[in-house]
C-alpha cells in the first residue's frame, strides 16, 4: 500500500475537491488577517515604502513554497505538512515538535483572524480598540466557526468558495479605486520622519508581512481529496500566493497615498478602515469593515478546519497525546475543540501586535526545518534543486534574525513567551514519545 495515503481514515472522506476549490480554501485561509491586521504593523517597521515588504515576502514566500510543492506533489495526502516532516525525520521528537509549531502558529494565526474582526466590527461603532468587546467578538466568531466547521466538509468548501469571491473581488476593488481616487499621489507615503524606516526594521516588517502569506501551507492538508493531487495540489499553492500578492501590493499602496505614515501608525491595527475614510467617505468605512468581516469570517472557517485536521493527523501517527474527555464523535472533532478553545485564550489574553509576533517566530523556525528535512533527507527522492533550498533558508534565517533584534529592543516578553513555548514544546515530545515507545516494548 503506498505510504503517502497513510492517515486517510474515514474521518477524512474524500470530496474530489477541484484545483479551483482548492485555490479558494487557501485564498480563504491566506486572506483573513493579514492586510487587514498588520498593514499597520508593518508600516511601523518597514517606514513609508512598506508595500515593498509585501513584495519581498512574497519573493521570501516564494522559495519557501517551492518545498511545499514538491513535497505535495511527490506526497499528496490529508497529513500536509506533519507528514512532510515524518518523510524527512521520521517519527521522531523533531516531527512532532516541528509539527505543533506549525500547529501553534495556525491557532495563533486565527486568534489574530479573530481579534481583527473584533476590531474592524467595532469601526462602525466608534468604539475604542482597547474595549473588552474587540476579544468578546473574537471569542463569538470562533463558536461561529466552531459550528460551522462541526457541520460537514462540504458546508466548509461552499462557504469558503463563495466569501473567497466576494473578498478577493472587494478587497482588489478598494485597492484600485483607492489608488484612482488619490490620484496614484505619493504624498502620503513622502511624510514620514526621517529616521523611520532603517534596513532592520524593514527585514523585521518582511517577517510580519511573511505571516500574511503562510495560509498557503493550509493547502497542502487537501492531498486526500483534491483531483489529481500529484499536480493540483502545488499548481494550488502557486495560484493562491500570486492572487494574495497582487491583492496585497494593491491594498498597501493605496493605504500609502490616502495616508501619511503617522496615521497609519496610528491606527495601525485598523489601517484599511482608516484609509478608507480619506478615500470613500463614510460609505468607505462601511465597505471596508464587511470585506474585514467576510475575509476573517471565511479565513477562520477554513483555518479552523486545516489546523484540527493536521492536529487529527498527528494524534492519528502517534506523535501527539491525546484524550477524549469524555467527548463523542471522531478524533477530528475532539481537536477542533480543543484548537478553538485555545484560540479562545490567546485571543482574550494577547493583543494583536503580540499575536502576530509569535505566530511569525513559530512558523519561519518550522519552516526552516522543513527546507532543511527536504535538503538533507529528501531532495533527491523528490527531485528537488539544493539551491534553492539553501536559499530558502537563509532568507528565513535572515528575516527572523531582524525580527527578533527589533522584539529584542521593544517587546522582549514576545521572546521570552515564544522560546518557553519552544522549549516545552520539544521537551514534552521528547518526553511523551519516549514513555510512548517504552509502553510499546
Amino acid at each position: 500500500m503506498d505510504h503517502s495515503k497513510h492517515g486517510q481514515s474515514a474521518q477524512y472522506k474524500k470530496n474530489s475537491l477541484s484545483l479551483i476549490g482548492a485555490v479558494s480554501m487557501g485564498t480563504a485561509v491566506i486572506i483573513g488577517a493579514g492586510i487587514f491586521a498588520l498593514t499597520g504593523q508593518i508600516a511601523e517597521l518597514a517606514g513609508p515604502h512598506f508595500p515593498l515588504a509585501f513584495l519581498v515576502a512574497a519573493v521570501v514566500t516564494g522559495f519557501s513554497a517551492y518545498s511545499y510543492v514538491k513535497l505535495s506533489n511527490a506526497f499528496p495526502s490529508a497529513g500536509g505538512i506533519a507528514m512532510f516532516l515524518e518523510k524527512a525525520y521520521g517519527k521522531g521528537t523533531i516531527t512532532a515538535a516541528c509539527g505543533l509549531l506549525m500547529y501553534f502558529s495556525m491557532v495563533i494565526n486565527e486568534s489574530l483572524v479573530a481579534r481583527t474582526f473584533g476590531t474592524y466590527t467595532l469601526q462602525l461603532f466608534d468604539v475604542g480598540q482597547n474595549s473588552w468587546l474587540v476579544p468578546a467578538l473574537g471569542v463569538g466568531l470562533l463558536i461561529f466557526a466552531f459550528i460551522i466547521n462541526i457541520s460537514g466538509n462540504r458546508m466548509i468548501g461552499t462557504f469558503s468558495f463563495i466569501m473567497s469571491l466576494l473578498k478577493i473581488g472587494g478587497i482588489a476593488a478598494f485597492g484600485i479605486i483607492g489608488l484612482w481616487i488619490s490620484g496614484i499621489s505619493f504624498e502620503g507615503m513622502n511624510a514620514a520622519p526621517a529616521d523611520s524606516g532603517s534596513a532592520v526594521g524593514f527585514l523585521a516588517a518582511v517577517a510580519l508581512a511573511i505571516l500574511a502569506y503562510k495560509g498557503f501551507t493550509t493547502i497542502t492538508n487537501s492531498g486526500s481529496e483534491i483531483v489529481d493531487p500529484h499536480r493540483n495540489v502545488g499548481r494550488a499553492i502557486i495560484l493562491s500566493i500570486v492572487i494574495c500578492v497582487v491583492v496585497y501590493f494593491l491594498v498597501a499602496m493605496a493605504v500609502a497615498m490616502n495616508l501619511s505614515l503617522p496615521e497609519i501608525i496610528a491606527a495601525k491595527n485598523f489601517a484599511l478602515a482608516e484609509a478608507a475614510r480619506p478615500a470613500f467617505g463614510d460609505f468607505g468605512l462601511w465597505f471596508t469593515v464587511i470585506l474585514a468581516i467576510i475575509a476573517t469570517v471565511s479565513g477562520l472557517i477554513a483555518s479552523a478546519f486545516a489546523v484540527s485536521r493536521m492536529l487529527a493527523m498527528l494524534t492519528d501517527m502517534k506523535l501527539v497525546p491525546h484524550s477524549h474527555f469524555g467527548m463523542p464523535g471522531d478524533v477530528q472533532k475532539h481537536t477542533l475543540v480543543y484548537t478553538i478553545a485555545l484560540a479562545m485564550f490567546l485571543t482574550v489574553f494577547f493583543d494583536l501586535s503580540r499575536i502576530a509576533s509569535l505566530g511569525a517566530i513559530f512558523y519561519l523556525i518550522m519552516d526552516m526545518a522543513v527546507h532543511w528535512g527536504v535538503f538533507r533527507y529528501l531532495r533527491h527522492k523528490i527531485n528537488a534543486n539544493a539551491f534553492v533550498l539553501i536559499t530558502a533558508i537563509v532568507l528565513d534565517a535572515v528575516v527572523l534574525g531582524a525580527f527578533l533584534w527589533m522584539k529584542a529592543q521593544s517587546d522582549m516578553l514576545v521572546i521570552y513567551v515564544a522560546f518557553a513555548g519552544i522549549a516545552f514544546i520539544f521537551a514534552g515530545e521528547r518526553i511523551f514519545l519516549k514513555n510512548y515507545k517504552d509502553k510499546k516494548d
